[in-house]
């Protein structure tokens, strides 16, 4: 069976009886309570005992060091990143390889040589602070950035000026802390930019309190933080979320409100060119910008797309659940026409106002996205561009660009930025920058996408990629890959470390695009969230048993895999059917499905799942909450020799959107159900937990602590699959 033979001596943790909270009549033991607290020695007591054991059993994974030396190899490869212009300065990320971090670049229009502008490896030794947003001023003379250490969502706002005769003009004032969820977005005068955050803390709260009262501020360039102009905040509801966008024409700033994940925001504007003394006239005022209400309800989703003077155009959701575009003139805020209708079928994902009066489009297409130059007026189609099957994932130009770029990657291209001339009578496509790893051809492999039948008949689509000569006799490993959640789309994308299991281990990757994201917009969103959730992890089970019965792989040779609400899925999908999958990872999943609204964002997240403290969402969430189903399959099965599959659950100590707390009290209850409290038990599959130290949820991990974690999450699986090294 692949299984580490020898016996696994697992932590004792304590667990405490006392703890047993009421809802809605029903009483919940929670006896890992304790482990919700991140500074105290008991848990760090706990997470030390956890790594030595996970050490313990990596060790024995004996291909560990070829993946590890492999993956680095392959990683090794020069990659860039879609470019963008702010005045005649294009703007660009780049990695050499093996940096760390990806370092910006600026180049000038008629210069060929490129400058770093600013390399986040020189901040820290370690690599772990990394760029979390850039924006550049108007005139670009000035950059604004923002550091996030450790993978923290929190970030710390700096300034540097760009021009080379700027270089003596310091800002020491310029740092701007406790800012999260936040845009950053300048006015055309180049004076500032407004941003968000939250109040700084006060004594005693701990990085997982709850973040409330968001704000939106104004920041004047070369001024303390304390002179800052608060523009917006709302303390009746302290749960919105604030960002701004200044229009293109530098007339107006827009205001987006959310409230929870949905995509749904209320839209304010605010006229800059009507204030009387401008931005400066509120310095000392205790006053907050005059904005008008153009939406105020959370019914839909708005993107600001272009405006010419007060007729707006917007990307919405407004009674079209695959998306459409509209346009509103502000002097008749009830009027809103349909630019470019609602597709029957694709979803419109993005649009980008180019060239005057031109709109580039994305749609995503049963999961793959196809790209068109339209009337930004009429909404007519004028070209459809001749974009390979995969995944847009970057489209820069804004209105006065006659050139645009397009980036693009799929399953089997590392990835290719295309440069795309409008100003010709047919636009004028080549390739910009062609990313090459060497000792990888994609001849070696095939991609297919299949259609299969979840529990209740929906089609569900799902991609697998294979070595071309594969046959189809159940003996192959496999990695079932999934999400479904939050309206987020799984598009095809290459990754270094998948193309190295399938080449190396014979692997089989599959990705299943299953409901609860937004591949088929809001509709298949609504589907797999709140009350029907379950449909998400029957999709999941249904694309293991087909991987199955179509003779990719068997059960035991089966891994699943999924990250932060894909974590869940995963967590949730053993508990209901230990006997279909050999080993399963799980990334910063949300596992305590009653608790996690109350940390950090966790709030943000009920507009998703529902909440506890309703009475019917806590029957939709007791039902497949994964910390509150772990079940002795041998003794739900008497007879058959069920145990759960060999697990690993993957978090870090400074995440701060799923905290730790999530896969600790997991992890405690899996060992002890499962193992600690069973007199020789059937369970001989390794429970372990990856923690990994000074990083988060994922965004700004060092490349070197990707390659380390993608090498220990595959060798263990390769070893609890029996899956052997291919040369």
């Amino acid at each position: 069976m692949g299984r580490v033979h020898e016996a696994i001596q697992y932590p004792t943790a304590p667990r405490d009886h006392s703890v047993v909270e009421d809802f809605h009549g029903v009483g919940i033991p929670d006896p890992y309570r304790w482990l919700e607290n991140p500074d105290a020695e008991q848990v760090k007591e706990f997470v030390q005992k956890q790594v030595a054991l996970t050490d313990s059993v990596l060790k024995r994974c004996r291909c560990r060091p070829k993946l590890h030396a492999t993956i680095t190899n392959l990683f090794d490869h020069p990659r860039y990143y879609v470019p963008f212009r702010r005045g005649s300065k294009y703007f660009y990320f780049h990695n050499t390889g093996l940096q760390p971090q990806n370092v910006l670049y600026v180049k000038e229009k008629d210069n060929t040589q490129a400058q770093v502008l600013l390399d986040p490896n020189a901040l820290s030794q370690d690599g772990t602070v990394s760029l979390k947003t850039v924006s550049v001023s108007q005139d670009a003379h000035f950059l604004a950035y923002g550091l996030s250490s450790s993978g923290s969502d929190w970030v710390t706002i700096k300034l540097m000026p760009i021009h080379h005769h700027n270089n003596n003009v310091h800002h020491p004032y310029d740092t701007l802390s406790w800012v999260k969820f936040s845009s950053i977005s300048w006015t055309h005068d180049s004076k500032g930019f407004f941003y968000s955050r939250y109040p700084a803390p006060k004594d005693g709260e701990t990085d997982t309190n709850s973040n409330l009262y968001h704000q939106l501020y104004y920041h004047f360039l070369g001024t303390h933080q304390s002179q800052d102009i608060l523009c917006w905040t709302d303390p009746h509801n302290p749960k919105y979320m604030f960002g701004a966008t200044v229009t293109y024409d530098a007339k107006y700033v827009l205001l987006f409100i959310d409230e929870g994940c949905d995509p749904v925001n209320k839209l304010y504007y605010c006229d800059l060119s009507e204030l009387p003394n401008g931005l400066e006239g509120f310095r000392n005022e205790n006053a907050l910008l005059p904005f008008f209400k153009l939406v105020d309800t959370f019914d839909a989703q708005y993107q600001y797309i272009a405006n010419d003077d007060t007729m707006f155009t917007f990307l919405t959701n407004k009674d079209a659940p695959r998306y459409k575009l509209v346009r509103v003139d502000l002097k008749e805020p009830n009027v809103w026409v349909d630019v470019i209708q609602e597709s029957e079928k694709d979803v419109l994902e993005s649009a980008c106002a180019v060239n005057g009066n031109q709109v580039i489009v994305s749609y995503l297409s049963d999961v793959k996205h196809v790209v068109q130059v339209r009337d930004l007026e009429t909404g007519s189609l004028q070209h459809q561009l001749p974009i390979d099957t995969g995944t847009v994932n970057g489209i820069s130009g804004r209105r006065e660009d006659t050139v645009v770029f397009i980036s693009f990657t799929s399953f089997l291209t590392p990835g290719i930025i295309y440069q795309c001339d409008l100003g010709t009578h047919i636009p004028d496509i080549k390739i910009f920058r062609d990313i090459v790893v060497p000792g990888f051809d994609p001849s070696e492999f095939q991609v297919n996408q299949v259609f299969f039948p979840s529990k209740d008949g929906t089609k569900i689509p799902m991609f697998i990629v294979a070595r071309k000569d594969i046959v189809l006799d159940g003996s192959h490993p496999c990695l079932l890959y999934g999400y479904g959640g939050f309206n987020t789309s799984l598009t095809p994308y290459f990754s270094v470390s998948r193309i190295v299991l399938t080449r190396h281990l014979g692997a089989v990757f599959s990705m299943a695009n299953i409901r609860g994201g937004g591949e088929y917009g809001e509709e298949w969103h609504r589907a797999g969230s709140l009350g029907n959730k379950q449909n998400c992890l029957d999709d999941f089970i249904y694309a293991a048993e087909y991987l199955v019965s179509a003779g990719y792989t068997q059960p035991r040779k089966l891994c699943i895999e999924g990250g932060s609400n894909g974590g869940l899925v995963v967590a949730a999908c053993i508990n209901q059917r230990p006997d279909l999958f050999g080993c399963a990872l799980a990334h910063v999943g949300v596992m305590d499905m009653l608790r996690f609204h109350k940390f950090t964002i966790g709030h943000a997240w009920t507009s998703e799942f529902g909440c506890s403290d309703k009475k019917e969402e806590f029957h939709w969430l007791i039902r497949y909450s994964p910390l509150h189903n772990v079940r002795r399959p041998w003794e739900q099965h008497p007879g058959e020799s069920i145990q759960y599959p060999s697990t690993m659950l993957l978090t870090a100590d400074h995440d701060d959107r799923v905290v730790p707390l999530h896969s600790l009290k997991l992890l405690a209850t899996m060992q002890y159900v499962l193992v600690n409290s069973v007199d020789k038990s059937p369970q001989t599959n390794p429970i372990i937990g990856r923690i990994e130290r000074k990083a988060g949820h994922g965004c700004g991990r060092p490349t070197q602590k990707m390659i380390d974690e993608a090498a220990d999450r595959y060798a263990f699986m390769a070893k609890m699959l029996d899956a052997h090294w291919i040369d």
